[in-house]
């Protein structure tokens, strides 16, 4: 019988199958399905080739020797001996093809050729018995008969290929009913119904054996081509080194286990099978444990110290149980994880980290913070966090570039990690802020010596590129549990005592008290009543009288603001304007400011003037100058009437944009002055941008020049570089005549102090406006 098989779009009769619209006919899985089904096929064929040329040659040579005598001699023997070697080849055919295996694919002519020799096996049979069965004697056809049922039912040999069977029957059934038509008239009824009954019985029987054969086949192939799927899956997995693959017995000994893992190990797999697993990844407890619980596993990490250094492997397994319940072991895959354990801890590294100076970052010193605070709360002792702040650190940046400034802090990094060593942990929580988190803070002599050390390690000299630069540094400390049981509260009880540090001159170190809390607390109540005040119309303006010096008129005022706190009282300024700048509050104040000293002015004449302070936080804001704008739009306030005052601590703001925002103000028209010149930074620089028309000297200049012939110096200088900008000079703090005659005489053209007037309310000023106004009517 050819190695024939049925496509996969072929039936099992060898109808063919039409393929779903817009499908392929073929793919790879029908076609190995295909293949199984192929090879299930030929080696049932060879199985029962032998019983069935056996079968066909016993049943030819029976009834060979039932018609010697009525069938010539040589026609018997040439017939039998013709069907014995025709079987005998196929026979031989079928036995063989299992050696040559089965294709991938095979069509419905490989099918029908099948059919077509199991046809001519059948009609070579039946052509001597039919022909000659009409005129045998009855003894002879009930040997024909019985002949041609078995062989009817030796259909069973070919249910492999359940088209061949059919055509098998078929073929044997066509001749005997030709046969039995030209011999009824010799043929006993009732044999004649024995043999329908076993031909039709036999034929049913093998047509139904058949079927139910081709079915178990094909269930054969599919679970052959999904186990050989699932095989060719496993290989890749192992060749492409993705992982292993490992099996155990019910008491935890390797079964199976692939190349990779004893190449990991060093070792070769006989010494690993058979023994336990645990104890050949070196006792790992927690694969111990997991094994011990016959529950599904993943991602179980192990370490393993092997010949090639440490290695990480990750394991995932399943129990086996069989069919009655019974734990058989566990099967499982492993995975060697160390480049992506090393990759991890690269990416963690980073994330911990600060990039510049290498030390912990600040999400890194909170967890520092929190496993110093869980350590200290188990053993009853203290911790501590320190806040370091760098003093005189921006100038540095503004002055040599920001790559000398970082170069300062990797250098601050080196030094507090040689001071700290292994008593703490060095932290950088962003620009020239460092943390230090102290694990065991139980003495506090301790740590105020550690603090000393610090300051006076940070403040030596830094020398780069020939260039000596001098910073220093400003430290608040706070204790745990002490101070605080959290992170955030002990965070911020430390950042408070910084504050502190830093209102106390710098270079110092402050401890975080409760002091410290209840100030941090009534500052707090009174930022809420700051906000709730400017609504609330508890601010006012008061006016300091503005006087020209040649005459002693009336020029215009300086608009000072002042808080009557419904329960504190009267609150000076030096304590809620920083107060505004710390929290925001300064731009909402700003703006009434403004307001109010633009509804002033718009009461008295076009020759007073008003001038108002701005902080450098409002200088930040890009809408200042239309702020001011409509201020005066909505009074309709000439702008020169306006003057702001601003202090030299605006070139040291973070803001690049305040000299920007200047320029726009003074395009409106708006006079800029700026005030306390000479206590700050003195950017001269800033005085040939086109922006000032007015300087004035701070008060302190004026008290002293009585007395200090320097001061007097510094002032001349003051008024002749101004002139040389064209600038106007007003002296502040003038409390005497002598101050009054002593300005006039070095040039200051305008005079504001005490000895022409205190701060006023409207009322008052307004009453000072009318007065300057009639003595200027009867002059």
């Amino acid at each position: 019988m050819p190695n024939a098989v049925l496509s996969p779009d072929v039936d099992q009769f060898g109808e063919t199958a039409e393929a779903p619209a817009g499908a392929l006919p073929y793919d790879a899985g029908d076609r190995l399905r295909a293949a199984h089904l192929h090879r299930r096929q030929i080696e049932g064929r060879a199985l029962f080739a032998g019983p069935l040329a056996v079968t066909a040659s016993l049943a030819a040579l029976i009834t060979a020797w039932a018609m010697i005598g009525s069938v010539p001699h040589n026609v018997v023997f040439g017939w039998a001996a013709l069907v014995t070697i025709a079987n005998f080849v196929s026979c031989q055919r079928a036995m063989a093809a299992p050696a040559h295996g089965a294709g991938r694919s095979a069509g419905a002519r490989a099918t029908w050729l099948a059919v077509v020799e199991a046809m001519g096996l059948a009609a070579l049979w039946s052509a001597l018995p039919c022909y000659a069965f009409a005129t045998e004697p009855a003894e002879v056809q009930v040997v024909i008969g019985g002949a041609m049922a078995a062989m009817t039912g030796a259909a069973i040999a070919l249910a492999a290929t359940p088209a061949a069977a059919i055509a098998w029957i078929g073929t044997l059934t066509a001749f005997f009913c030709v046969a039995f038509y030209f011999g009824s008239a010799h043929l006993d009824p009732k044999i004649a119904a024995t043999f329908v009954l076993i031909s039709g019985a036999s034929a049913f029987s093998v047509a139904r054996l058949t079927r139910w054969t081709y079915a178990q086949l094909k269930a054969v192939a599919t679970a052959a081509t999904e186990a050989e799927s699932v095989r060719s899956l496993l290989d890749e997995y192992e060749q492409r080194g993705v992982g292993w693959l490992w099996q155990l017995d019910s008491e935890n000994r390797v079964v199976y286990i692939s190349s990779r893992m004893p190449a990991l190990l060093g070792r070769s797999a006989s010494q690993l099978v058979g023994h336990s697993l645990p104890a050949a990844l070196g006792g790992s407890s927690a694969l111990g444990r997991a094994l011990l619980s016959r529950q599904p596993f993943a991602n179980l990490e192990m370490e393993l110290k092997t010949r090639s250094g440490t290695r990480w492997i990750s394991l995932a397994g399943d129990p086996i149980v069989d069919a009655a319940g019974r734990f058989q072991g566990y099967r499982g895959v492993g995975q060697d994880v160390t480049e992506v354990k090393k990759n991890q801890e690269r990416l963690t590294n980073l994330a911990n980290h600060d990039l510049l100076s290498g030390l912990p970052n600040r999400g890194r010193v909170r967890q520092l913070l929190a496993e110093a605070l869980s350590g200290a709360a188990g053993v009853e002792t203290a911790c501590a966090i320190m806040f370091l702040d760098l003093d005189g650190f921006k100038p540095v940046n503004d002055t040599f570039g920001h790559p000398k400034g970082d170069a300062v802090l990797k250098s601050v990094a080196k030094r507090l990690r040689k001071v700290v060593g292994g008593g703490g942990h060095v932290g950088r929580m962003g620009g020239d802020e460092f943390a230090i988190v102290i694990k065991d803070a139980s003495s506090r002599q301790m740590v105020e010596a550690l603090a000393g050390r610090v300051i006076e390690a940070v403040a030596e000299p830094y020398n780069l590129d020939k260039a000596e630069i001098r910073i220093g540094v400003s430290i608040g400390c706070a204790f745990g549990p002490a101070d605080g049981r959290s992170v955030d509260d002990l965070i911020q009880k430390a950042d408070l005592a910084l504050y502190q540090a830093k209102a106390q001159g710098r270079g110092t170190c402050c401890f975080f008290s409760a002091a410290l809390q209840n100030e941090m607390e009534d500052r707090l109540r009174l930022e809420q009543d700051l906000k709730a005040g400017i609504g609330a119309g508890q601010l006012r303006l008061l006016y300091q009288p503005l006087i020209n010096a040649a005459d002693q008129s009336l020029m215009g005022f300086e608009a000072l603001v002042r808080w009557h706190h419904p329960v504190r009282g009267m609150i000076p300024p030096n304590a809620f304007i920083p107060l505004a700048e710390e929290s925001g509050l300064i731009v909402e104040l700003g703006e009434w400011v403004i307001e109010e000293a633009c509804r002033a002015a718009a009461c008295w004449p076009d020759t007073i003037t008003v001038a108002v302070n701005i902080s450098a936080k409002q200088l930040t804001s890009a809408a200042l100058p239309n702020m001011i704008a409509d201020a005066l739009g909505r009074h309709r306030m000439p702008p020169n009437r306006l003057e702001l005052e601003v202090t030299e601590s605006i070139f040291m703001s973070d803001s690049p944009h305040a000299l920007d925002v200047l320029k726009r103000l003074r395009a409106l028209g708006v006079g800029i002055a700026l005030d306390d010149f000479g206590t700050g930074y003195s950017s001269l620089g800033y005085l040939n941008k086109a922006v000032f028309h007015k300087l004035k000297i701070d008060g302190s200049f004026v008290r002293e020049a009585g007395a200090n012939r320097e001061t007097v110096a510094i002032i001349q200088s003051i008024v002749q570089l101004a002139r040389s900008f064209r600038m106007t000079i007003t002296a502040e703090g003038v409390e005497t005549a002598d101050d009054f005659t002593r300005m006039r005489d070095l040039g200051c053209h305008q005079i504001q102090g005490y000895l022409f007037g205190r701060p006023m309310d409207f009322e008052r000023a307004t009453a000072l406006v009318q007065g300057t106004m009639q003595r200027r009517l009867r002059a």
